[in-house]
């Protein structure tokens, strides 16, 4: 890996929700290609398997459980890895809540705030936070991971699909600003993925029968397919992107219905 513009040696990045899923996919592909990895989750116990996963293979890891919803645990997150290894390279925004699951007019006041202070709000307070201190080192990498529900309309997650929407809006508007600094900032909008968090979608099984049917490569994605464009993001090799989106959704919001 070393001398290609994959390695990431001597690189340190935090991944938020990364004790499963595509965070912990995204994660233990980071640390392969060289990078020192935060791994973080509201629960410790989680992320404590997640490292060891990854010291035992030979990487470096450091777990600082945090809740992205409360600010004071986000800024703890950031000011303990830069004690801890004492620079930040790389952020990845891939925590994320949906609590509510019906019509969009339905949704009560706290839901909403809920799903837009842990999807968007949260990822305001760790680009602050982290940013900064990134350039201060001569660059870096933000990834937000968000959704193809941020592209299209839903009946059942309308809030969920506002939040990711408005992930791509905070992308570019960072990207601008933070651009002549050259820290980078995109996102990714995966598909269906066969996720704990996707569970309730891909285990019934009609809607996973009509999902299938209008995806081309007629599967739903799995987290080390999405990891792999994470890894493309926070390396040298895209060091030309930024506020941009790759969809990756096994071609779905592609084909015609």
């Amino acid at each position: 890996m070393q001398g290609t513009p994959f390695d990431l040696t001597g690189k340190v990045a935090i991944v938020t929700g990364s004790s499963r899923g595509i965070g912990r996919a995204s994660a233990e592909l980071l640390a392969q290609m060289g990078a020192k990895v935060v791994i973080s989750s509201r629960k410790a116990d989680a992320c404590e398997t997640v490292a060891a996963g990854i010291v035992a293979a030979g990487g470096d890891a450091h777990v600082i459980p945090c809740n992205i919803s409360r600010r004071d645990e986000v800024a703890a997150l950031v000011a303990d890895t830069l004690s801890h290894y004492g620079r930040l390279d790389v952020l990845v925004c891939n925590a994320a809540v949906n609590p509510y699951y019906g019509p969009l007019l339905d949704i009560s006041d706290e839901a909403f705030d809920k799903i837009m202070g842990a999807n968007v709000k949260s990822n305001i307070w760790l680009c602050g936070l982290a940013v900064p201190c990134m350039a201060a080192h001569g660059g870096g990498s933000v990834v937000i991971i968000s959704s193809i529900g941020g592209l299209r309309g839903s009946t059942v997650i309308g809030a969920y699909g506002i939040s990711k929407a408005a992930d791509f809006a905070l992308c570019r508007s960072l990207a601008g600003e933070w651009g002549p600094k050259n820290v980078r900032v995109n996102c990714i909008a995966p598909g269906l993925v066969k996720t704990d968090f996707a569970r309730a979608l891909w285990e019934n099984e009609d809607v996973l029968t009509r999902r299938t049917a209008t995806t081309p490569l007629r599967r739903i994605g799995e987290p080390h397919e999405i990891a792999g464009a994470v890894a493309y993001l926070a390396s040298d090799a895209s060091t030309f992107m930024t506020g941009q989106t790759i969809v990756i959704d096994g071609g779905v919001t592609t084909a015609s219905v």
